[in-house]
């Protein structure tokens, strides 16, 4: 008799426990982390914060954790994309190829972007951030073997086209993800870490050719190593958006920019293309101008060139992240029209400091300009619309960016003057940054005039 009724005493409460362990942990999470999203407390407060409930959860990163390791891939993706251009010279010098060869291996990457962007830049508001981010940072770990053993102007050029088709599926998909976690934050981050990028991959290769062995692999070495922790970062990532329908459906090609936002987009898009022509105008150009046009032999200067201009880039996006939106603007278009005066007078008077001196002015224009255009832009998106708009941002950031490097190519191939081209190009960025300071001055909308 006691033993029954002991049996039904400790049935009766590996039930109570069982019970109780239920309602801590409902049946329908399985094996997902639970997450919640939270509305902002405030406009610049955080959207998506993922709550750990499960064991599994707790081994994630936290919000602030996933908020460095996002912005630092998009700062690894465009150090990985500067990095060859101090290298250009040497290559040319290796394989015996032409000045409208070098504008072709950048213009190839940029409209790689632009196809991913195209093909896959929607693709993370359906699937997920960490999908999209995993896979393009373990493609962007093998590209960098493939750079490391390029032995030829064709090998080289896949290898760009394949470095630019994973970076443009991570793009959009790595600053939605910072927007998800923390707008206010995120829409900084999203303007800085493109300057940061450009800035720390030309002078990391730079110093890397000038003082240490195997210039054309030990950069590249190091650049994949990164990308595989970051991998491995991602994967410890919480999601921040959950999935929604229709992600075959994304995969078509088009460019969109949601109603409410467009006539912010039209506005910006002056600054968009002025600025990430300058930019281009810098990683295709700005390595031989220093070798051939100053007479500097060595791949440091080169790099250094790039840092000025994408350090005082990223300089210029913190001095003014709480300023308002139109004034960062203006202060952009304003400084790409007296740094690309600055420029054009270096060329004539051959004087390096001063073409130094007009990197970083026209950086300070870059970087005001397109944290100015994101800005206006990305703060009136909504949080499933977001990936989208940052890439239609971003195609029109990329043609810009490499079509008028090909372009100019073509003009040095036909005329042989790289200075005579470079001025040309200065005076078309001018033009496009008066524009953009034309339309800075408009009025613009409420909410896009102070910083978001």
């Amino acid at each position: 008799m006691s033993s029954t009724t002991s049996h039904f005493r400790n049935k009766g409460l590996r039930e109570i426990t069982d019970a109780a362990q239920l309602r801590l942990v409902p049946p329908s999470l399985g094996a997902v982390p639970l997450q919640t999203t939270f509305g902002s407390a405030s406009e610049g407060g955080a959207e998506a914060a993922p709550t750990p409930a499960t064991a599994s959860s707790r081994r994630r990163l936290s919000p602030t954790a996933a908020f460095y390791l996002q912005a630092s891939i998009t700062v690894a993706f465009l150090a990985g994309s500067s990095a060859p251009s101090p290298l250009y010279p040497i290559y040319q010098a290796a394989w015996g190829f032409s000045s409208l060869a070098i504008t072709v291996i950048f213009g190839v990457y940029a409209f790689a972007v632009l196809v991913a962007l195209l093909i896959a830049g929607r693709l993370s508001d359906h699937i997920g951030r960490r999908p999209v981010l995993l896979t393009a940072t373990l493609v962007q770990a093998a590209t960098m073997i493939l750079f490391a053993t390029a032995s030829g102007l064709t090998s080289l050029l896949v290898a760009r086209v394949i470095q630019g088709l994973s970076a443009g599926a991570a793009v959009a998909a790595v600053g939605a993800g910072l927007l998800d976690i923390d707008r206010s934050r995120g829409t900084t981050a999203n303007s800085i870490v493109a300057p940061l990028g450009t800035a720390s991959g030309g002078l990391i290769t730079g110093v890397m050719v000038q003082f240490l062995p195997a210039p054309t692999h030990l950069v590249y070495l190091v650049l994949g190593v990164v990308f595989i922790l970051q991998g491995i970062g991602v994967y410890f990532m919480n999601e921040t958006l959950a999935p929604r329908p229709g992600a075959l459906a994304s995969l078509k090609p088009q460019i969109r920019v949601p109603v409410h936002v467009r006539k912010a987009f039209v506005l910006a898009l002056p600054a968009l293309i002025a600025t990430w022509a300058f930019a281009g105008f810098y990683a295709a150009l700005a390595p031989s101008l220093v070798r051939s046009v100053f007479g500097f032999a060595s791949s440091l200067p080169a790099g250094l060139v790039l840092f000025a201009m994408a350090g005082s880039a990223g300089l210029a996006v913190l001095v003014l992240r709480n300023h308002a939106t139109k004034t960062v603007a203006m202060y952009g278009a304003l400084g790409l029209l007296i740094g690309m005066s600055i420029t054009v007078t270096a060329l004539t008077s051959l004087s390096a400091p001063i073409f130094y001196f007009g990197a970083i002015v026209a950086g300070i224009g870059f970087g005001a300009g397109f944290q100015g255009a994101v800005r206006s832009v990305v703060s009136l998106a909504k949080p499933d619309e977001r990936a989208g708009v940052l890439s239609v941002i971003f195609i029109v950031s990329y043609i810009a960016m490499g079509l008028p490097a090909i372009i100019a190519g073509l003009f040095i191939g036909s005329h042989g003057d790289l200075r005579f081209t470079t001025e040309q190009f200065a005076g078309v960025v001018m033009v496009l940054a008066a524009l953009a300071l034309f339309a800075a001055l408009r009025k613009t909308p409420h909410h896009a005039t102070t910083a978001a």
